[in-house]
Formats: C-alpha cells, sequence, structure tokens
C-alpha cells in the first residue's frame, strides 16, 4: 500500500493531513523561518539553509520571505533568482532550469482539489508538476497552475495566470494567460 506522500507525487488522492507529510511541511516552515529572519547580508548562511530544504539547489538568491510547503520536491538551476513575497506549493515536483528569475510575489502551485465539491468536502488534495525551462522571466504577481510546463528562453507577462502550457521562446501574458507573440 502506497504511502500519503508516494501518492501525493504519484498525482493520486492523497491526505495531507498525514503524520509523516505533516512533520515534513513542519520541518520546512522551521527552516523557512531561520531563513526569512537573516539579514541581507547572510549569503553563506542562506545558501546553507536552502541547500538543506530544497531539493536541487547550488547558485541561487531568494529574497525573503519565501514560503513552501516541503522544500524538498523544489528542484532549482544555476544562477536562479527570486525576488520578494513568493510562494512554492511543492505537493509535486517543481523543476526550475537555469539562469531563470521570478518578480515579486510570483505563487506556483501544484497543489489542487478535486472539481466535484462531494469529493472536495472530504479533504483529499491532488498534486500536479510545474516546470520551468531554462532563461525564463516570470514577471510579479504571476501565477503558476498546476500541471504547467513552461519553455525555455520564454517570458511571462506579469500578472498572468497560466493555466496551460506555454511553449519556448514566447511572450506570453494575460489571465488566462496566452502567447503574445515569439521571440
Amino acid at each position: 500500500m502506497k504511502t500519503e506522500l508516494e501518492k501525493m507525487l504519484a498525482g493520486e488522492l492523497y491526505d495531507a493531513s498525514d503524520a509523516q507529510l505533516t512533520a515534513m511541511r513542519l520541518s520546512a516552515r522551521q527552516l523557512l523561518q531561520q531563513y526569512n529572519q537573516l539579514t541581507a547580508g547572510s549569503r553563506d548562511s542562506k545558501m546553507a539553509i536552502l541547500q538543506q530544504l530544497l531539493g536541487r539547489c547550488s547558485n541561487a538568491n531568494i529574497e525573503p520571505p519565501f514560503y513552501c510547503d516541503y522544500g524538498r520536491h523544489i528542484l532549482v538551476g544555476e544562477n536562479f533568482y527570486m525576488n520578494f513575497n513568493c510562494v512554492i506549493l511543492d505537493c509535486a515536483r517543481v523543476t526550475i532550469g537555469d539562469n531563470v528569475q521570478f518578480g515579486p510575489s510570483v505563487q506556483i502551485y501544484t497543489a489542487y482539489h478535486p472539481l466535484k465539491a462531494s469529493e472536495r468536502i472530504k479533504g483529499p488534495e491532488l498534486a500536479a508538476p510545474i516546470v520551468i525551462g531554462d532563461n525564463v522571466w516570470i514577471g510579479g504577481g504571476a501565477i503558476i497552475c498546476p500541471n504547467v510546463t513552461i519553455g525555455q528562453n520564454t517570458t511571462i507577462g506579469a500578472g498572468s495566470v497560466v493555466t496551460r502550457s506555454i511553449p519556448e521562446g514566447v511572450l506570453a501574458a494575460g489571465n488566462p494567460c496566452r502567447v503574445i507573440k515569439t521571440i
């Protein structure tokens, strides 16, 4: 029988109140609290916490405050920059390529709930992965929804709500986000 963690990562209905998942979130929150309280010049201390928290991270500049669910399901490429007040709900894997930049208040949501109210009120949740390619810029306030891939060399305009995958090499913006032009 699968654990709730295994179900979560497999995209199946899972119980987020499971003891293992609750403990994992608590651990992440403790690291985030430490991270978000560090002073601006604490680069080495910040990297040490990020390397404990995230699934992969070797060269990132994440401005606090930063929030996530588990951290370990976030895989960050080289030369990553995240501006202030970003949230990543990493109930599924979030893969971020090299040379990616996030504006302030970007929200990455792998978690979602059943559409049918009778199922939703029972409590189980779902999650689907998100992939962000190399050299992507995501403008401030953008929201990236579950099961989305953003192709490399793409720019997502500020305030966009990305509900579907976006190809490489384009400017995409809006709600819902759509391709505006090829770059």
